[in-house]
């Protein structure tokens, strides 16, 4: 799930998921309205601005009508850009305002998220905003009724698989999500969502300890030392280590252990917690401080200075226990942690490529 390099240039601004089925909701509800097919919608989003939406597909009778949107998340590479987000509602005589998951919405099936077990994985500002948005045209119309709407992404099954949305319990496709309305490229906030999220299914379902890493590859390795914890004990961070261990700051875990790589525990070491390479890049002269704490002299120290990553530190310091450079690192890496999660037991290992590690020995 690693990002793509960030394009040269300014970045064009997208619209979420939320926004998207906002945008199908008020076109179908006016083209029953209107009896007259949409051709685009107004929005307006929490960040009190409004957008203009094209609609992509709008069929309509007296009393239901089908629509959809084309999400377009500008630069960000989102796993549903270009996905055909869309609704089908039905008026009833009922006053609710009722939601239903449609194809390729995934339903919440463990407790600790914002909604209920076995909801559409609609989320809470998405839901308020199709809310606002009908109950306005309903009051604008001198219409007294309700909604069902049931909102569906085309292939949002399949799409689901590239996210982390079953290991918080969310099964059988996609959350429908957006806290501005806006996607902001890089910004990560639906990664950054799902590792919160992640932290509060733990918690709701009683775990206590949990192994935060970086990826699949890492985990892998990492479930071989804790085979007794399960699938929700084991977070990924990707490149947000910062709001991670924030996150947990704030929760009920008493234990975490970082399992993290090479490249990532010299920017971690530094105090770097974002470790994309877009936003940070590893210090050779603050490894080579780390390398002369160890005793190391110059003619090891230079040879840091012609490496051109990271990953490249073991063909200089032998990967094992007992090579002061690697405990000298985690230690760092430790400390920079225990900064944000002062109050959370804390273990650091440093994952090999091949699987070995390297546990940091407290003093």
């Amino acid at each position: 799930m690693g990002l793509r390099k960030v394009p040269d240039g300014p970045l064009r601004d997208g619209f979420t998921t939320g926004t998207s089925a906002t945008a199908a909701v008020k076109a179908a509800l006016v083209s029953i309205i209107e009896q007259k097919k949409q051709s685009k919608v107004n929005v307006h989003l929490p960040i009190d601005k409004i957008l203009e939406i094209k609609i992509h597909t709008n069929e309509f009778t007296n009393d239901s009508a089908k629509c959809s949107v084309i999400k377009d998340a500008g630069d960000d590479p989102d796993v549903t850009n270009g996905a055909e987000v869309g609704c089908e509602i039905q008026l009833t005589k009922s006053k609710e305002i009722k939601f239903v998951g449609g194809e390729g919405v995934g339903t919440v099936t463990l407790p600790g998220l914002e909604l209920a077990v076995g909801e559409p994985a609609i989320n809470p500002v998405p839901r308020k905003m199709m809310t606002s948005a009908v109950q306005k045209l309903l009051h604008d119309y001198d219409l007294e009724c309700g909604l069902v709407i049931s909102i569906f992404v085309t292939n949002g099954k399949k799409m689901a698989k590239r996210t982390l949305n079953e290991r918080v319990g969310i099964l059988n496709g996609l959350s429908i999500l957006g806290t501005s309305g806006i996607v902001k490229p890089y910004s990560s906030s639906s990664y950054i969502a799902s590792i919160e999220q992640g932290i509060d299914v733990a918690v709701a379902n009683g775990i206590n300890e949990v192994v935060i890493n970086s990826g699949a590859r890492s985990e892998k390795y990492l479930r071989q030392l804790f085979p007794n914890l399960t699938e929700q004990s084991f977070i990924h961070f990707g490149n947000w280590i910062g709001e991670t261990l924030n996150k947990i700051s704030t929760s009920k875990i008493e234990k975490v252990t970082i399992g993290i790589m090479l490249g990532k525990a010299v920017k971690l070491a530094y105090g770097r917690t974002d470790t994309h390479s877009c936003v940070s890049s590893w210090n050779k002269e603050f490894v080579v401080s780390v390398a002369a704490a160890c005793g190391y002299d110059s003619t090891t120290t230079d040879k840091i200075l012609e490496l051109n990553m990271a990953g490249r530190l073991t063909e200089i310091f032998p990967f094992n226990s007992e090579e002061n450079f690697y405990q000298k690192l985690l230690e760092k890496c430790y400390f920079q942690s225990k900064e944000i999660i002062n109050k959370v037991a804390l273990d650091v290992y440093l994952i090999g490529k091949s699987g070995e590690y390297i546990k940091y020995k407290k003093i």
